[in-house]
């Protein structure tokens, strides 16, 4: 096994976070230090330590959370504001599977999987996530298609997405878009590149995985389904 395949599998950090610790010096082979990603390696045999502590692989844990506006979907935070992984008091070291901006609510998954976790914020995989937004105006037939076509954003071209209008109000409207990338804060510049700027965005699903009935700041453990779904086992 590759050693930073055992890194995720331990709940360290993604693959490729881990090559990155790797590359700095901090993870050791039965007291050697290694620089080199992809260096082979016995679990039942080779002591691993990650910043001098020993790996031993982890209990995988799975987990929903509706992430409230103004909490942080990033692990750490030098300012001392709210992070989604305080709202879930668990001792198991959990990393989320992607990110939602500091100002949008909606579903987002915790695990120690960090298999899993590459696997979901892959490209190639091309999970859609869900989200229902209420902008200004009401776009038209044009900026739909656009939208839905794959329009130009900054120093990149976005891929193929779907729309749709929920309901008409006097001066907005209410969106469901959905995506399959996850570029920073991409549905706010699509809607903004349309002309129809965004005043609240909320996702509801990931992939077939949706809130349902959790309200903010609420989270649960994924089922065996749902865990099956996720990691492609069942598609």
């Amino acid at each position: 096994m590759r050693i930073q395949k055992f890194m995720a599998q331990c709940g360290v950090a993604s693959r490729r976070k881990s090559e990155e610790l790797i590359q700095k010096g901090l993870v050791q082979i039965n007291g050697i230090t290694i620089r080199e990603p992809g260096f082979p390696i016995d679990p039942q045999k080779d002591e691993i330590t990650v910043a001098g502590k020993r790996l031993n692989e982890a209990t995988k844990i799975y987990i929903m959370v509706n992430k409230p506006k103004g909490v942080l979907s990033t692990s750490e935070d030098t300012h001392g504001r709210q992070r989604v992984l305080d709202l879930v008091p668990i001792k198991e070291r959990l990393y989320t599977v992607g990110r939602l901006d500091m100002d949008t609510e909606g579903l987002l998954l915790l695990t120690n999987d960090g298999d899993l976790t590459f696997y979901l914020t892959h490209p190639s995989h091309e999970f859609g996530k869900t989200y229902v937004g209420l902008v200004k105006g009401c776009p038209d037939k044009s900026s739909l298609e656009s939208f839905s076509h794959g329009m130009a954003i900054e120093d990149y071209r976005t891929a193929p997405a779907s729309i749709k209008i929920l309901k008409v109000n006097q001066d907005t409207s209410l969106l469901e878009m959905r995506i399959h990338e996850g570029k920073k804060r991409q549905i706010r510049k699509m809607c903004a590149a349309m002309g129809h700027p965004i005043i609240d965005l909320k996702r509801v699903a990931v992939g077939d995985l949706t809130l349902g009935s959790l309200k903010p700041g609420e989270w649960r453990y994924l089922n065996n389904d749902e865990i099956t779904y996720l990691k492609g086992e069942n598609r």
